[in-house]
Parts: structure tokens; C-alpha cells; sequence
């Protein structure tokens, strides 16, 4: 089969550390889109037909999560029908992005999830070098100021969604420290240049996300390594508090609880088909003009209605089941601390599910295509069992 070419599983897994690295090593914005083409679009369509008995699979493995994906795409689509959106083609091609996008997961199972968790590896340690060069270049060739939120290079340069980017890779990290010393050193230091990207976002809804996450951790992880990085967790936010306490309050609450309030009047006003997918809206909350709701689920249900919001949660909820079914495993674990991690970042500032590939992608498409591959792990895992058994 074509798809089991060494060449093949190559392309596609190139497209995976792409994806993960190239947000914010890429030159530019064009160059990351184009190398996602490339990379992870065009592997994909080519050996979709070789690997059509995969993708079968796939859907008769998880027919809910495919299925709630598949009526969030059609309603999209549907929702053009009544979208000012100037360029309704456009809208139509980021839908068939995303469909394309999840499709390259069952594929990049075949590789086996321990490459595929090296792959992981491999893109978050290329975001910490980012991360480094971020900082030396903001503070050290910029001379911009400590107090100066950190603005990092590619796409990770808002302070916000950099950070959901950066918090991704210190999950991905941080549970699979590796067994060679000298590669453990590599591994802090990698750890240690993507936390003092996320501290100095001072982004406090992407802090507070991975803060908690990693707190709660040893709930499902239940091993000495975790309850050791819970406790780390917890001394460092402490710490950070009490060192940075009027920086960090003199922003308040970010106009949050006022945007919530507006957006649920928005709401209210086209509960059953939102404004349409691609509408542009404007927040209006004590005086100011937001450009989005700040929260991904509201944001869904202003553009595609409450049906549009209730599909979205049906995705999220079959993930997370997904998940669940392999907690017992390593890679079931961190994924499950990555579903977190992303369900809290995306009630601070995450609005764009339907956009071209970019930073939120991290938080909402990319944990969904994780989960995509796990039958593959389940199947790997009772191989292994049966194996271990007969002997």
C-alpha cells in the first residue's frame, strides 16, 4: 500500500512537526500556510484513496466524534446561506482545511503512537528554541523592558495566544522526560525557556490553564513524577504572585465578566442560526468595542447559533470519551492533561474555530486529531498484551 511507504509516512510525519514548529519558526505566515499544503494537506489527499480502508476504520472505531465533526462542518457550511461574509468560497475551503487536517491523523497512526510521540517531542522541542529566540530577541535586541509583555517571532507573537501555543508544548514535554542524562539536560532547558516564555506573556489565562492542569495531574497520572511537578507548579505561581502582584492586578479582569454579559445579548438576539460563519461582529461592553467574544464556545454560538455551539461541545465531550478509554496509558494520560489544559485556556481568549491553521488550532483541532489516532494505540496496546501473555 502507497501509505506504507517509508517515503509516505516521512511526508506525513514532516507535516505533523511542521505544524507543531513552523508557527513560529516559519519566516512568515504565507510560508507556514503553504508548507501545511505541502507538508500535511497534499500527503494526505494523496494517499487518502490507498489508505481508504484506514479511514473506514476510522470512522467505524469513532463514529460519534467523526459524526458530531462532520454535522459541526455541514451546519457551518449551511450557515454561509444567511453570512454577510464577503467570500463565502473562502469560508468553504477553511471547512474542507480542518476535514483534511483530521483526516491526516488515522494516517499518522500508522506509524505507531511511539513515533508519533517522538514527532510531538521533536515540534515542542523546536517551540523552545523558538521561545529562547523569542526572548533574546525581544528583551536583549529589542531592549524592551522585563515589566513589557513578551511578543515572540511567527505566529506566536501575541501574548495571548503564544502562550496557548507554548503551554501545548510544555504539556507534550514535561510527563515523558527521557531516560539519558545528557538528554535530560536538554529536556529542563527546553522546559525552562518555554516557561519563562509563558511567565513573561503574562498571560494570565494561559498561565492559569497550565498552572491548573498540571495541578491536577496526579489525579490521573497517580506516579511521584507528577505530584512532584503539581507541587513545582503551585511554589512557582505562588512565587511569580508575590513578585509581580501589581502587575498583575493593576489589568484586572480584562473586561471580561462585561464581554460575557454583551456577548450573551448577542446571543440572545439569533439564538437558532447566529450571525453565519465568516460574519464579522463587534463586542460592545462599557464603552469599548472588542472584536471578539474572548471565549471559544460564545464565539461559536454568535456566529453558528446555539445548534452550532451545542455540535462544537458534542465534539469536545466525544474527545475527551475517546481519551478516556486509553487513561491507562502514557500517551492517554497526557493527552487527557492536554484536554484540560485546552478547555480552560479557551474561556479566556480563543475565538476563531473556523479560521485558516494558526495558534488556536493548538487548542481546539489539534486536540480532536490527537484522539483521532487512538483505536491504532488501543489495538498496539492489546498486541502487546497478548504477547506479554503467551509468554
Amino acid at each position: 500500500m502507497l501509505y506504507q511507504k517509508n517515503w509516505a509516512r516521512a511526508w506525513l510525519g514532516l507535516g505533523l512537526v511542521w505544524f507543531l514548529g513552523a508557527i513560529a519558526l516559519a519566516p512568515s505566515n504565507k510560508i507556514y500556510q503553504q508548507g501545511l499544503v505541502l507538508f500535511l494537506w497534499l500527503p494526505t489527499l494523496v494517499l487518502a484513496w490507498s489508505a481508504r480502508a484506514v479511514l473506514v476504520q476510522a470512522w467505524k472505531r469513532q463514529p460519534a466524534l467523526w459524526m458530531s465533526v462532520l454535522l459541526l462542518l455541514a451546519w457551518s457550511g449551511l450557515s454561509l446561506a444567511w453570512s454577510p461574509a464577503e467570500d463565502s468560497g473562502r469560508e468553504i475551503k477553511r471547512l474542507l482545511y480542518i476535514l483534511v487536517f483530521l483526516l491526516a491523523f488515522p494516517l499518522l497512526a500508522q506509524l505507531g503512537l511511539a513515533k508519533v510521540r517522538q514527532l510531538l517531542l521533536l515540534g515542542s522541542g523546536l517551540l523552545a528554541i523558538a521561545a529562547l529566540v523569542s526572548i533574546v530577541n525581544f528583551y536583549g535586541l529589542q531592549g524592551k523592558s522585563l515589566l513589557a509583555r513578551l511578543a515572540g517571532i511567527g505566529e506566536i507573537s501575541h501574548p495571548i495566544l503564544g502562550a496557548y501555543v507554548i503551554g501545548s508544548a510544555v504539556l507534550f514535554l514535561l510527563y515523558e522526560p527521557p531516560q539519558r542524562r545528557g538528554l535530560q539536560l536538554l529536556w529542563l532547558v527546553a522546559l525552562a525557556c518555554l516557561g519563562a516564555f509563558a511567565m513573561l506573556s503574562q498571560s494570565r489565562g494561559a498561565l492559569l490553564a497550565l498552572v491548573l492542569t498540571v495541578t491536577m495531574a496526579p489525579l490521573w497520572f497517580r506516579d511521584r513524577h507528577s505530584q512532584v511537578f503539581s507541587i513545582l507548579a503551585v511554589i512557582a505561581t505562588g512565587l511569580a504572585v508575590s513578585a509581580m502582584y501589581d502587575l498583575i492586578a493593576m489589568r484586572g479582569s480584562s473586561f471580561r465578566p462585561e464581554i460575557f454579559h454583551a456577548v450573551v445579548d448577542m446571543i440572545a438576539a439569533h439564538p437558532w442560526t447566529g450571525l453565519g460563519l465568516g460574519a464579522g461582529y463587534d463586542v460592545t461592553a462599557v464603552g469599548r468595542h472588542f472584536d471578539h467574544t474572548h471565549n471559544m464556545f460564545t464565539h461559536v454560538a454568535v456566529e453558528m447559533g446555539l445548534p452550532g455551539m451545542l455540535l462544537w461541545v458534542l465534539v469536545w465531550l466525544f474527545t475527551l470519551g475517546e481519551i478516556i478509554r486509553v487513561r491507562g496509558t502514557l500517551f492517554g494520560k497526557i493527552l487527557l492533561s492536554f484536554w484540560v489544559y485546552s478547555t480552560l485556556a479557551m474561556q479566556f481568549d480563543a475565538a476563531s474555530l473556523t479560521g485558516t491553521p494558526r495558534a488556536e488550532w493548538f487548542i481546539s483541532w489539534l486536540p480532536v486529531g490527537l484522539a483521532m489516532m487512538l483505536p491504532w494505540g488501543r489495538a498496539e496496546n492489546d498486541a502487546c498484551g497478548k504477547i506479554s501473555g503467551s509468554t
